[in-house]
């Protein structure tokens, strides 16, 4: 009898032990990303450019206009068709911001701008609210992300279970869509621009004609 419950015993050992050879041990693993969860996308969005206006106001500053510059030149890097000039209507200062508005839209034509291209509008203003300004705006694609600064659970929940917080990479994201001057790069690459063949020639030249130390023939 002792014997038969000594084998019982060893048989069992033996596949207690057999399990735990097998059985796969995964530490610190991590199984969201933050791309997942803050994903850069492409979508419609307003691009606009307020412009400040006083009602004594006559002319635009120096800075007004490096202002407009650079709007309009990102309005040409884009593939929008029209920019609109959105004069206020009913404001103190709605005067003072119509007389500024066909200067508007001469720097705009100034920094290549077609005429075509410009629309003249006006939005309602409150009478007795602050100075409104002049908005530029044109429509065209925007990489975005989600809003940060969410925190749907306890971040001791995520430190716990070895997970980065939910808000963790948003930041980056955000910067990222920020800095891309093409949206579209997101998507697909580029075509390659033609060889300079002139300018390939000019480089082997100067390879072979390089003394031995730079690189050149021995």
């Amino acid at each position: 009898m002792m014997r038969q419950i000594s084998s019982a015993l060893l048989v069992a050992s033996m596949a207690l032990l057999a399990g735990c050879g097998s059985r796969e041990l995964t530490t610190g693993s991590i199984p969201d990303d933050y791309r997942t969860r803050h994903p850069i996308t492409l979508s419609e969005a307003e691009h606009t450019l307020d412009i400040p206006v006083s009602s004594g106001d006559y002319r635009l500053s120096t800075g007004m206009k490096d202002m407009i510059r650079g709007f309009a030149q990102n309005f040409a890097a884009s593939p929008a068709g029209v920019i609109q000039i959105q004069m206020p209507h009913g404001s103190p200062n709605a005067g003072a911001a119509s007389h500024l508005g066909g200067q508007i839209r001469k720097v705009l034509t100034e920094t290549g701008i077609r005429p075509g291209q410009i629309v003249m509008g006006s939005y309602q203003a409150y009478p007795n609210g602050d100075a409104a300004p002049v908005r530029l705006a044109y429509v065209t694609t925007k990489a975005m992300t989600s809003a940060c600064g969410e925190w749907p659970e306890d971040l001791s929940n995520a430190t716990f279970g070895n997970r980065n917080w939910y808000n963790f990479g948003c930041a980056s994201q955000n910067n990222l869509a920020a800095q891309v001057a093409n949206p579209t790069d997101l998507i697909a690459p580029r075509g390659m621009t033609p060889i300079d063949a002139a300018q390939r020639t000019a480089v082997i030249e100067a390879y072979r004609k390089a003394p031995s130390g730079d690189g050149g023939d021995d």
